[in-house]
C-alpha cells in the first residue's frame, strides 16, 4: 500500500453533475489526480478509485453500470441524492456494487476520508488477488484437449487473422479471445467484447457503430460505438449467429473497408482492429438456412478453433474445481474449502451440461453453504445416486455400482496419471481402460 500511495492517485468521476464538479479542485489539492467522462465514454479509461453519480435513470438500465464497474476492477463510490435512494431497489443495488455511497450536498471531509478507504480497499485487493486473477485468466487444465487448445492459441495469437472460436456455451470462448488477445501484438490495446445475443435488435447498430447527437430520439449525446473503441486492439463479437441480417451486411461491410460511418453522420472513420469472433451454433447449417451470411461467414472463418466440453475434458474436472475454490474464497471472505469424497464422486457423475461455467457457479455456491471443514455434495446442489435396494437387488448391480464410484473416485484424485489410478485400484492399465469403457466413462 505504502508504495501505490507513493505514486498520484487517480479518481475518475463518471456522469458527474454540479456537485461533483465543486467538490474536484479540492480533491486535487490533497493529491488526487481527477478526470471526468460519461458512462457512455467510460470504455478503457483507468483509475485508482471511482466516483460516479447515480440517477434514476442508469437503474433502468443497470447493466452499462454493472459492466463499467466489473471491467474496472477497482472500488466505486454513488453519489446520489436521498430521494432516489429511497428508490425501491436502489439500496441493494447499492450495496452490491459500491463500495459506499454519499447522499448530496457533499460533506467534503467524509468524501476524502472515504475516498482514501476506497483507495486503500483497492490496493489490498489488488495485491491479494494478482496471483488468483492471473491464473483465472489462463486456459487451465492438463486434459489432452486443453494441451492442443493452448499450443493452437499461441500459434493463432500473433497473427492479424480473423479468428472463429466455436464450443457450447460455459466452455471458455471469451476466456479463449482474452488469451489471443494477451499473446498478441495487439495486447497494449483495448479489449472490446461485445454479445450479440443480448442487446435488443434496435440498439445493436449505435452500439457496434455509434451514433451521432440528434440521429434518433434519445441520442443526447455523440456515442463512440464498440468497434471504435477497440481501435488498435481486438474486437470480440460473442454469439456472432444471434446478429440480425441486416447488420450482418454493416458488419462485412466494415471488414471490407476497414472503416466505419456512426449512425447519423457520413463522415468515414478508419478503423484498425483484429475480430474474433465465437458461436455456439452451427453457422453452417445457418448459412444453408439463409439465417446467416455466407460472405460474412467466409470473412470470420479464416482460422478456427474449438472449445471441449467438460465432459470431454478427462482429467480437469478436479482441477478446475479445486481452483474455483481458491478463486472464490477471496470473493466471499471464508477460507478455501476442499471437497468431500462424496461431493468429487457426485461431480464425476454429474454431466455438466452448464460446462466450466456451471462448475464455477456450483463451486460458489458451495463455498457459501458449506457448514462443515468440507464442501459436501448438496452444498453444490448435487446429490448422490441413492442405492436403490427395490431394482438394484443382484450382486453384480451392487458391484457395478461399486465399480463406477471407485473409477469416479481415482480419476478425481489422480487424474493426471492414469498409470498411478489403475495402481491405486489394484488393476492392470488395461483393465483399468476397460473398465473406463464398460462404465461410459470419457
Amino acid at each position: 500500500v505504502m508504495l501505490a500511495m507513493s505514486s498520484p492517485r487517480r479518481l475518475l468521476v463518471v456522469d458527474p453533475c454540479k456537485d461533483c464538479h465543486e467538490l474536484l479542485p479540492g480533491l486535487r489539492t490533497i493529491g488526487w489526480a481527477v478526470d471526468s467522462c460519461s458512462l457512455a465514454t467510460v470504455v478503457d479509461r483507468s483509475c485508482d478509485v471511482g466516483l460516479f453519480r447515480l440517477q434514476p435513470f442508469h437503474l433502468q438500465h443497470p447493466e452499462a453500470v454493472k459492466d463499467m464497474i466489473s471491467r474496472s476492477g477497482t472500488e466505486w463510490i454513488a453519489a446520489l441524492t436521498p430521494d432516489v435512494l429511497k428508490m425501491n431497489n436502489v439500496g441493494n443495488f447499492v450495496c452490491e456494487w459500491f463500495f459506499d455511497f454519499h447522499t448530496l450536498p457533499f460533506d467534503v471531509s467524509r468524501v476524502q476520508v472515504t475516498l482514501g478507504r476506497a483507495f486503500g480497499m483497492a490496493c489490498l485487493r489488488g495485491q491479494a488477488t494478482t496471483a488468483a486473477d492471473i491464473q483465472q485468466d489462463e486456459l487451465l487444465g492438463d486434459s489432452r484437449s486443453m494441451r492442443d487448445l493452448r499450443m493452437t492459441v499461441s500459434k493463432f495469437a500473433p497473427t492479424q487473422s480473423p479468428i472463429l472460436i466455436r464450443g457450447e456455451s460455459g466452455t471458455g470462448k471469451e476466456l479463449v479471445a482474452r488469451t489471443l488477445h494477451r499473446q498478441s501484438q495487439r495486447n497494449g490495446k483495448p479489449f472490446i467484447a461485445i454479445n450479440c445475443g443480448s442487446i435488443p435488435d434496435h440498439l445493436i447498430q449505435s452500439e457496434l457503430f455509434g451514433h451521432e447527437k440528434g440521429s434518433f430520439t434519445g441520442a443526447h449525446q455523440r456515442r463512440v460505438g464498440r468497434i471504435e473503441a477497440a481501435n488498435g486492439g481486438t474486437l470480440f463479437l460473442d454469439e456472432i449467429g444471434d446478429l440480425p441480417l441486416e447488420l450482418q451486411a454493416s458488419l462485412l461491410r466494415f471488414l471490407q473497408e476497414k472503416h466505419i460511418e456512426r449512425v447519423g453522420g457520413n463522415q468515414p472513420i478508419p478503423i484498425d482492429v483484429r475480430i474474433l469472433a465465437a458461436t455456439h451454433v452451427d453457422l453452417e447449417a445457418a448459412v444453408a438456412n439463409g439465417q446467416f451470411r455466407e460472405d460474412l461467414y467466409y470473412r470470420l472463418n479464416v482460422l478456427q478453433l474449438t472449445t471441449s466440453p467438460l465432459r470431454e475434458r478427462h482429467g480437469d474436472l478436479a482441477m478446475l474445481a479445486g481452483h474455483f475454490a481458491r478463486y472464490y474464497s477471496l470473493e466471499t471472505g471464508r477460507r478455501p474449502r476442499t471437497f468431500s469424497d462424496d461431493a468429487l464422486i457426485a461431480m464425476g457423475n454429474h454431466g455438466w451440461p452448464g460446462n466450466v461455467r456451471e462448475l464455477a457457479n456450483r463451486v460458489r455456491r458451495g463455498l457459501v453453504m458449506a457448514e462443515g471443514r468440507q464442501i459436501e455434495a448438496h452444498d453444490l446442489g448435487l446429490e448422490l445416486r441413492p442405492l436403490l435396494v427395490d431394482t438394484m437387488n443382484t450382486l453384480e448391480q451392487y458391484k457395478d455400482r461399486a465399480e463406477r464410484q471407485a473409477l469416479c473416485e481415482v480419476l478425481n484424485r489422480h487424474s493426471d496419471n492414469l498409470s498411478l489410478a489403475a495402481k491405486v485400484l489394484g488393476v492392470s492399465r488395461p483393465t483399468f481402460y476397460r473398465l473406463l469403457h464398460k462404465h461410459h466413462i470419457r
